[in-house]
């Protein structure tokens, strides 16, 4: 007999009967998700020490409770503007590869279950940069929300140079 070893997000639809659940956030105005079971912690604004030579989506690094924590900026992935200086800055915090890194973002949303059915691929008219970093989307009511691939935004050595 063969068994065949499910994704995160196919054996998460399944438990939840073909729903799957979305941290939202905003970053430079767009709605963006996140897979739930992907979110580690979510912060308010933190301090930020600088990282000399690192790459420019590499916004630097935070504590967290011991930990040290490499911030990323997603607008640099993006090729979204720079925030203004004095704009409230929060973080949504994820694992990749063993490590953690904190997602600079204009503002956390809510939790959203929403149907498996109505997930859409990329479309061909999405900015290239941004289906780099998304799986797909889902065209809910007068919004889009883009879901990032945390693998893919991770990926510096895809990233285009802004």
């Amino acid at each position: 007999m063969t068994t065949t070893k499910k994704s995160g997000d196919a054996a998460a639809e399944e438990k939840h009967g073909g729903q799957l659940e979305y941290v939202t956030m905003t970053i430079g105005g767009q709605w963006f998700g996140i897979p739930v079971l992907s979110v580690q912690d979510v912060l308010g604004p933190q301090n930020i020490a600088m990282i000399p030579l690192a790459p420019p989506e590499v916004a630097g690094s935070l504590n967290l409770r011991g930990r040290i924590v490499t911030a990323i900026d997603p607008r640099m992935r993006l090729g979204l503007p720079k925030r203004e200086e004095d704009a409230t800055v929060m973080s949504v915090v994820v694992e990749h590869h063993g490590e953690l890194y904190s997602l600079l973002i204009d503002q956390v949303g809510e939790v959203l279950k929403l149907p498996s059915d109505r997930f859409e691929h990329n479309p061909a008219s999405l900015d290239q940069r941004w289906r780099d970093i998304s799986t797909g989307i889902y065209r809910l009511d007068d919004r889009l929300l883009i879901v990032i691939d945390i693998e893919r935004l991770l990926n510096f050595e895809s990233s285009v140079a802004a």
